[in-house]
C-alpha cells in the first residue's frame, strides 16, 4: 500500500501508491478521503494512552509525573505506525475484500 516500507521515513510516511499491486484497486476513492483516518488515529491514541497509563501508573507503581512522560512516549514513539494503521482501518471500512475479484469486469 506504501510507497516506503519502513514507517519511520518521516519524508515518505504517506506516500502511497495509486493502486493495489493485487487488485488494481485505487486507493484514492475521492479527494480528502483520508480525512476520516484521523478520527480512528485518534481512537487509536486514546487507546494507547489509556493502556500506558495503566501499565505505568497501576501495575508499575510510578508517579503521575512520570505516568504523564511514559503516556507522551508511548505515543511519540510508535506515531507512524498508528498513522498508517488508521489509514488503513479507514480504507477497510470503506473497501471489502472480496474472493471473486478475479472475476468481476472492471
Amino acid at each position: 500500500m506504501y510507497i516506503d516500507q519502513n514507517p519511520y521515513n518521516l519524508g515518505n510516511v504517506y506516500k502511497m501508491h495509486d493502486n493495489c499491486s493485487h487488485c488494481g484497486l485505487h486507493y484514492k476513492i475521492e479527494p480528502s478521503f483520508f480525512y476520516g483516518a484521523m478520527y480512528v488515529s485518534y481512537g487509536l491514541g486514546v487507546a494507547l494512552s489509556i493502556a500506558a497509563f495503566i501499565v505505568a501508573f497501576v501495575f508499575m507503581g510510578t508517579s503521575l509525573v512520570t505516568s504523564f512522560y511514559i503516556i507522551i512516549a508511548a505515543l511519540v514513539l510508535p506515531m507512524p505506525l498508528i498513522m498508517r494503521i488508521s489509514r488503513n482501518i479507514w480504507i477497510n471500512i470503506f473497501v471489502h475484500y472480496r474472493k471473486d475479484w478475479k472475476t468481476l469486469k472492471t
